[in-house]
């Protein structure tokens, strides 16, 4: 079945249809995840969560943006939930960390991919998520901006500028060793 039969089926209720769409694009939303969130485990379990609110909504998807987008554009508002989420666990465990020093810090590894993720989380969410659709997941710029709800320009200018920025971050990097 090609993917618009596999649409309408799954839209008429049908769960092997839409398991096979599931098929079809879990690597792409997990690896978009992965790359816009930088871990690994908590991008699989958005991605689940993504997948099962698709399931929930095939009924509204149109098809004016393709399947791949807008199941992207749901894990993007997965991982938005979830990074504020995180955002406020981190404000408690601040303080309490304040009440409590911790006296243990870890280093962390040197390599190369350690580096990349590093530099990738140094950039602004937006922009690691337009990186992520348009160079790991070879979305065009006008896909990624449809998944993310954002303008053209600006999803081309997050590229442009987040490209830019993990060159930088990168080659200093290296200089350095």
């Amino acid at each position: 079945m090609d993917e618009t039969q596999l649409i309408a089926a799954a839209r008429a209720g049908s769960a092997e249809a839409f398991a096979a769409l599931v098929r079809r694009h879990q690597q792409a939303v997990r690896g978009f995840l992965r790359r816009a969130g930088g871990d690994v485990a908590e991008a699989d379990d958005l991605a689940q969560e993504a997948f099962i609110a698709a399931w929930s909504r095939i009924g509204a998807f149109h098809g004016r943006a393709s399947l791949r987008s807008w199941l992207c554009a749901i894990a993007w508002r997965k991982l938005q939930t979830a990074r504020r989420g995180a955002q406020r666990t981190r404000a408690r465990e601040r303080h309490v960390a304040q009440l409590e020093p911790s006296t243990t810090r870890l280093d962390p590894a040197s390599d190369a991919r350690l580096d990349l993720e590093i530099a990738l989380a140094g950039l602004e969410p937006e922009q690691r998520a337009a990186l992520a659709l348009c160079l790991g997941a070879d979305f065009s710029h006008a896909e990624a901006a449809h998944a993310l709800g954002l303008p053209l320009g600006t999803v081309k200018s997050h590229v442009a500028r987040g490209r830019a920025r993990l060159a930088q971050a990168l080659g200093a990097d290296h200089a350095a060793e």
